[in-house]
């Protein structure tokens, strides 16, 4: 069973806007110190939409090669095209991923069939567990209880990193699934509810600047210690999730991340850099770190 933190790690850029290959490797490294339990490569705070498909890949392939099996990685491998999704995912397999992300279908809003058949197209063509990515508010669909819990039964559909927004949808689905079956949350700030309701962790954005203190938060959900998270919440980490959405996720991460010295502040367009009254936020959560 997938539980613990799971870091949606950023993709750190050069100043032409290549890759930065060193910066990714050392960012694993300090993720993997921390004692996270595994890395996310390419999902939305990773800028995996503007990726080339080569760079999709490439990413993939170095974030494996720097984890060396130390923890698990969780590639994100989904697309709107249901055979693009099964070429990123077979990819991703044959580099040896751990498992794969798999958001829902975006700007086609399919039916709740034919999500139903996306996903479960994409888990007949491999053999790795999939993680199912619900996140309305970028996709335009949400994916309903009753079919998540069909997807549930395919054997290799494992888990769902969760952001539909909805705590009382989020305990629908905990309800609904099987006790084998990992409910993550996509939302830092959701963590302390959904892992009281029975949740086994995130798939977190935090993490990337504060894995240490996700790593402990998250333990104690595990541990069943709700009160030593409330108390992390409201002394540390309600200021520093309350940080990474001044603007769209990932600018405020990697701008802190940036200020920190751990990134080049590099996007790419669309994403730019924060305005000026975002960046003195995010700097004055930085130096209270």
């Amino acid at each position: 069973m997938l539980q613990g933190v799971f870091t949606a790690i950023i993709t750190p850029f050069n100043q032409d806007g290549s890759i930065d290959e060193k910066a990714l490797r050392e960012l694993i490294d300090v993720q993997i110190k921390a004692g996270i339990s595994g890395i996310v490569p390419c999902g939305t705070t990773g800028e995996s939409p503007t990726l080339s498909h080569e760079e999709h890949d490439r990413v993939i392939e170095i974030t494996v090669d720097q984890v060396n099996k130390r923890c698990e990685v969780i590639a994100g491998t989904g697309s709107n095209s249901t055979a693009e999704a099964i070429r990123l995912t077979k990819h991703a397999e044959e580099v040896g991923v751990t498992a794969s992300l798999q958001v829902s279908p975006y700007y086609n809003k399919p039916t709740q069939k034919g999500l139903y058949q996306h996903f479960k197209a994409v888990a007949e063509e491999v053999n790795i567990p999939l993680v199912i990515y619900n996140i309305k508010g970028r996709t335009g669909i949400n994916i309903e209880t009753s079919t998540l819990a069909e997807l549930a039964k395919i054997k290799n559909i494992v888990s769902v990193k969760e952001a539909s927004g909805s705590l009382d949808q989020m305990m629908q689905v905990i309800g609904a699934v099987p006790d084998d079956f990992s409910v993550l949350s996509g939302d830092d700030n959701l963590v302390l509810p959904l892992m009281a309701a029975g949740g086994q962790g995130v798939i977190s954005v935090a993490s990337n600047l504060v894995p240490e203190l996700m790593v402990k938060y998250v333990n104690m959900g595990l541990k069943e210690n709700y009160q030593g998270m409330r108390e992390l919440y409201y002394s540390k980490l309600q200021q520093i999730f309350k940080m990474t959405f001044v603007e769209t996720n990932p600018i405020p991460i990697k701008k802190a991340m940036a200020l920190k010295g751990l990134c080049q502040s590099v996007y790419r367009l669309p994403l730019c850099e924060p305005e000026s009254a975002s960046i003195e936020k995010i700097k004055s959560v930085v130096d209270k770190l």
